[in-house]
This record gives structure tokens, sequence and C-alpha cells, in this order.
């Protein structure tokens, strides 16, 4: 019996015979009992089990770039834009699916989808757990500030304000930041919210910079400072609210969270000093939303 193990171990053909061979006798012991159901679920759990270990252990295709530097292309041909570029020795998983022509359908580190120039790549298949194998990019990628240009992020929290009062309260927020990447390490932001309240309209604008700390992490922590200003605009009606117009000095910080396919996951806490000649009050804001560059 040990030898026969060795053997099929060594031998794919004859342990798939033994698999076969197994499954027909089970199959035909439930089936003289009369238990259908039974002998559906069991064919297949002996059917797909040994499927998906194969599966697990079945080569992964890669290229490994054998020039300077690869255009990846969003298409395959040249006329195509270029959405990123490769250097000397980097490793890209292969998508499975060949391009046309020279082209190589790769996953890039972000998960997008490019071409790359079938000469300009060395292609080469590990199976996984191997030493030293590269990896498929999974949920989590860099943050694409890398070549980027510009930004959209769309956050929503709560802000926490001194009211007519004198008193502090929380109301829904809502806040969007379009962006300039200057580099990667640092982004030029504006920014206008609005928060959420029946009592009338405080909006607040501004624009300012964030410096990014790890902008290779897939977790990347960032301060920013702005200016701007507060304008409220209560309703005739609303005792909570009183029309002022303020500046507004902001300080925060947070991270960002990178997704596949350029999707960014912003969570921030601010802190914002609103003034004019006669008074000077603090205000916070906590928000949580998503970007995307470009």
């Amino acid at each position: 019996m040990g030898r026969e193990v060795k053997s099929a171990a060594k031998n794919p053909e004859m342990s798939a015979f033994s698999h076969a061979r197994a499954r027909a006798l089970l199959v035909g012991m439930l089936a003289s009992l009369g238990g259908g159901a039974i002998t559906l679920a069991i064919t297949l759990a002996i059917t797909l089990v040994p499927r998906a270990a194969l599966a697990a252990d079945e080569p992964e295709a890669f290229a490994r770039v054998v020039v300077d530097s690869a255009e990846m292309r969003s298409g395959p041909g040249v006329s195509y834009r270029v959405i990123y570029t490769a250097q000397r020795g980097e490793t890209l998983a292969i998508d499975g699916r060949l391009g046309g022509g020279f082209w190589l359908r790769i996953v890039l580190p972000d998960g997008r989808i490019a071409y790359a120039l079938g000469d300009e790549v060395q292609t080469f298949a590990v199976r996984p757990g191997e030493p030293d194998a590269p990896s498929r990019p999974g949920l989590f990628a860099t943050p694409p500030l890398e070549g980027a240009h510009a930004g959209l992020a769309i956050v929503g929290g709560v802000l926490s304000i001194p009211i007519a009062d004198g008193s502090t309260k929380a109301f829904g927020y809502l806040e969007a930041r379009p962006s300039i990447v200057v580099h990667r390490t640092v982004t030029l932001d504006g920014f206008i919210g609005d928060a959420l309240t029946a009592d009338g309209a405080q909006i607040i604008y501004g624009g300012g910079a964030t410096i990014n700390f790890a902008p290779s992490w897939p977790v990347c922590p960032f301060l920013g400072i702005a200016g701007g200003g507060l304008a409220v605009r209560p309703n005739a009606d609303s005792f909570v609210l009183k029309k002022q117009d303020l500046y507004m000095a902001r300080a925060g910080g947070g991270i960002l969270m990178a997704l596949r396919g350029r999707i960014l996951v912003r969570l921030e806490v601010t802190n914002m000093t609103l003034f004019d000649s006669e008074s000077a009050k603090n205000a916070q804001t906590y928000s949580g939303g998503f970007g995307v560059y470009f």
C-alpha cells in the first residue's frame, strides 16, 4: 500500500486514476443504499476537492522587465496611452489571457490591467509558496500617487462646532476635496463642505497642502494644513445658528488606504480655528470617504 501511494504521488496520471477508482467505488456503495441526495453531495466533494488542491499547486505566470524602462499601455499597441512605467528588474503578474500579437496582458501593482511589449519582458512561472516567489496584487495596493496628476475625494462625517448659545453641537458633514499632485509626497488641495442641518447652511471652504509620509505603503499617513473661511447662513426661524463670516486656519491628519483600481479610502481628523476681529473659536471634523487619483 505504501509503495502505491508513493508511486501515485510521483505519477500524476496514476494519482488521477486512483481518485477516479475511489470515486466510482464510493458512489456505487452509496447508490446501493439508495441515498440519492447523500450520493450527490459526496460525489461533488470527491470531485471538487482534488481539483481545488491541484489548482492551488498550479504555477503562476509573471513577467520581469529586462530593459531600463518599459511602458505599460492601456491596450495592445503603441497607439494606446502609457499608464505605468516599469523599471528594470520589476516583476509583474500576467493576467492569464494573452494580449494581441507581441503584447502581454499584465496586472499592475495597483490592480489595473495593462499591456507590455513582449520584447521588453521575460516571462517565467513559479508555484505559490516557493522561496522568493513574487506575489500577485491583492485587495490592497500602493497609493496611486506616482504618475498621478490630480485627484478627488468625497468624505462625510461629523462637524463639531460652537453654536449661537455658546454650547458645542455636532452636525452631519459632507465635503469634496479636489487636489493637484505636485509630487507623490505633496498635494495641493481645495475643499468645500457643508454641515447637514435643517437650521441653515454652514459652508466651509478653502485650500492648503498635504504631505504624504509613506507614499509607497498601502496604508499611508498624512498631515495637512489649510486656510479658508466659514460662511454661516441660518434660516429665518433658526435659534441655533447666527449669521457669520469667519476666517479659518485648519490643520489635521489621517491615513490613506489604497485599494485595487487606484481607489483610496481616506480617514481624517482636523481642527479648525475660526476667527474674526472680535472673537475666535475652535471646531473639529471627523470624516471618512473614498477618493481616486488619475
